[in-house]
C-alpha cells in the first residue's frame, strides 16, 4: 500500500528547507557567488575564474554546513585558508570569515526580499500532517527559524534540526546522515520508517547512507539524473506531484 506517494511503512517525513520548502536556494546561490567572486577577485586579480552559480554551487556548497561549503569550494581551486573561529569578522580571509561574510549577505537579502514557500510543498506538508504523519525540517542553515517564520510555515513541523541544533549536539552535516537520523530519533521513529525529501546531492548521499525508508529528490534545476545517481528513489519537480502518485 502507498499513500502520499510514499510506501505505507513511512511514519515520518524529514524535509530539507532551502529549495525543498522555501525559495531560498537561489538567494543562497547569489550570496555564495558574491562572497567567493569578491574573494577570488582580490586574490587573483581581474582575470580570476568566477564561482559557477550552477556547477560549483551544486557540487561544493549546496546542502552542506557553511564552513564545509567554504572548505570544499576553496579546495577545488587549490586554496587553503586558516580556519579562524565562529566569530571571525566577515572581512577576515579565513574559512569562518568567508562563511560569515556569506551569511551577512544572505540575511540582508532575506530582510530586503523576504522568503516565499513553494505552494506545492505547503500543500504536500499539510496533506502529510492531515494523514497523521509527523514532520521535521532538517537544514544545514543556522537561519532556519527566521526563514520558516518569514515564509509563515514554522507551525507545520514537529521538530527542527538546523545548523544551530547540529552545533549544539555536535552533529556532522550533510552528506553525513546524522542530522536526518537525529530528526527521526526526536520524532520517535526508526530510519526505515522515515522519508527524506532533498534537492541537494549532499542530501541525497545523507538519505542513502542513513538507510531511510524512502528518499525523494526534488529537481528544481535540471539535475534529475544526478539526484538518482546519489540515491533518490523517486525524483519530482514539485512535492505536489506526489499527491497524484499511487501504487
Amino acid at each position: 500500500m502507498w499513500k502520499l506517494g510514499l510506501p505505507d511503512v513511512v511514519r515520518a517525513c524529514l524535509f530539507d528547507m532551502d529549495g525543498v520548502l522555501t525559495k531560498t536556494a537561489e538567494v543562497h546561490d547569489k550570496a555564495w557567488k558574491e562572497t567567493f567572486d569578491e574573494f577570488l577577485r582580490r586574490r587573483e586579480g581581474p582575470g580570476f575564474r568566477p564561482f559557477d552559480a550552477v556547477a560549483d554551487y551544486d557540487e561544493y556548497v549546496d546542502g552542506r554546513p557553511r564552513a564545509d561549503g567554504v572548505r570544499a569550494f576553496l579546495a577545488s581551486r587549490g586554496i587553503e585558508l586558516p580556519e579562524g573561529d565562529d566569530d571571525s569578522p566577515p572581512e577576515l580571509d579565513t574559512v569562518h570569515g568567508l562563511g560569515n561574510r556569506k551569511n551577512a549577505l544572505l540575511l540582508e537579502k532575506i530582510r530586503t526580499e523576504g522568503v516565499e514557500a513553494y505552494p506545492g510543498s505547503v500543500r504536500y506538508v499539510e496533506a502529510v500532517r492531515a494523514a497523521g504523519l509527523s514532520t521535521a525540517v532538517v537544514s544545514s542553515s543556522a537561519n532556519a527559524h527566521d526563514v520558516l517564520t518569514s515564509a509563515g510555515i514554522q507551525a507545520l513541523f514537529d521538530v527542527r534540526i538546523d545548523g544551530v541544533v547540529a552545533a549544539e549536539r555536535q552533529l556532522p552535516g550533510k552528506p553525513h546522515p546524522d542530522t536526518f537520523l537525529e530528526a527521526a530519533h526526536d520524532l520517535g521513529v526508526e530510519p526505515g520508517a522515515a522519508a527524506v525529501f532533498e534537492d541537494a546531492l549532499a542530501g541525497m548521499d545523507a538519505g542513502r547512507s542513513g538507510h531511510f525508508g524512502y528518499v525523494v529528490g526534488i529537481d528544481r534545476v535540471g539535475q534529475a539524473d544526478a539526484l538518482r545517481e546519489h540515491g533518490a528513489d523517486i525524483v519530482v519537480g514539485d512535492l505536489a506531484e506526489l499527491l497524484e502518485v499511487s501504487m
